[in-house]
């Protein structure tokens, strides 16, 4: 079964899809001798998901995301046993993984030994985006899993309390640049957080204490009464004000308003570098002349699913996705 993707999007990346694809031995394609039906295998296991639960396309996304930002995209998240990565309180609300190890199952039947955990996350992931009406484009594949799985080791994820400067020390770290860092971080487009994020930022904001002084005022009530000081810190709201169900740049709107949910979101703000960044999407000549970010948030993709991977004899092919074999 195949996504139908918007024409305007598909192959949005083709001519940018050889970047880096040499050096990391990954390559398009790279099943379609030894497992033909792989993507579309995989294809079908999402959009089962998120028929039945409309938060699957930013969970799988979320996971993708977490997997590489730790020790590479190994799939090292997705073991589960005693002191694992997955974990780590870095990865609190990360989720997805029953469908990864149900598309995991559904290849072993088909194609044993052949198609890697880390490549399922990263194909996921990109149907999830389709999924949720953004843009289509070809992964790179040819990963390997991971053999070691450290909750110690996901001790330095990006976090929602982090400075500008922490967030670019932290992407720049995996050879990703400012752009990334605004493009990787608009995929809170989609999905919801828990008040537990938000209770410092509404609350208890440092320095000074109080609420963040970047949240536009009309915007502050709104976000006070969804998460109540003392209130559960368990209820979800969206991280896209207006527009949280659905692939958009939306967010970067609300970054630059004062509608930012996240602290870090508001973050992206506040230097002078990922401001321009965020403005450049929205400037008087940008539909003519401008980037778009659609093309860009597939780039800087595809450059995180490139980090830290292991390929060739390296690693292993799992024979399930929460253990090692």
């Amino acid at each position: 079964m195949v996504i139908q993707v918007p024409v305007r999007f598909v192959l949005i990346f083709s001519h940018y899809m050889i970047l880096g694809i040499s050096q990391a031995q990954l390559q398009v394609g790279f099943y379609g001798n030894a497992c033909p039906d792989a993507e579309s295998i995989i294809t079908s296991v999402v959009r089962d998901a998120s028929l039945s639960n409309s938060n699957t396309a930013a969970v799988l996304l979320r996971l993708h995301f977490h997997d590489c930002f730790v020790q590479g995209c190994d799939g090292s998240i997705l073991i589960d046993q005693s002191g694992a990565e997955r974990h780590a309180f870095g990865h609190q609300g990360v989720g997805g993984f029953e469908v990864i190890e149900k598309a995991k199952a559904r290849l072993e039947g088909v194609c044993p030994g052949v198609v890697s955990c880390a490549d399922i996350v990263a194909l996921a992931a990109r149907d999830a985006i389709v999924l949720a009406n953004g843009p289509g484009y070809q992964v790179p594949t040819g990963r390997r899993d991971g053999l070691v799985s450290n909750v110690s080791m996901a001790d330095n994820m990006p976090d929602v309390k982090d400075s500008i400067q922490q967030l670019k020390a932290k992407f720049f770290d995996k050879g990703l640049s400012e752009k990334d860092l605004v493009v990787l971080n608009a995929a809170h487009t989609i999905g919801t957080t828990a008040c537990f994020f938000m209770t410092q930022r509404l609350y208890n904001f440092f320095p000074g204490g109080g609420s963040d002084p970047a949240i536009n005022p009309n915007f502050l009530p709104e976000l006070k009464s969804q998460c109540p000081q003392n209130g559960d810190i368990n209820v979800r709201i969206p991280i896209d004000r207006g527009s949280g169900q659905k692939f958009d740049n939306q967010i970067l709107q609300n970054i630059r308003n004062g509608f930012a949910v996240l602290a870090s979101d508001a973050r992206l703000y506040e230097d002078e570098g990922t401001k321009s960044v965020v403005d450049s999407y929205f400037g008087v000549l940008a539909p003519i002349f401008g980037p778009v970010f659609e093309t860009d948030f597939v780039n800087s993709m595809v450059r995180m699913g490139q980090i830290g991977v292991i390929t060739g004899f390296e690693g292993e092919i799992r024979r399930v996705c929460t253990a090692f074999n």
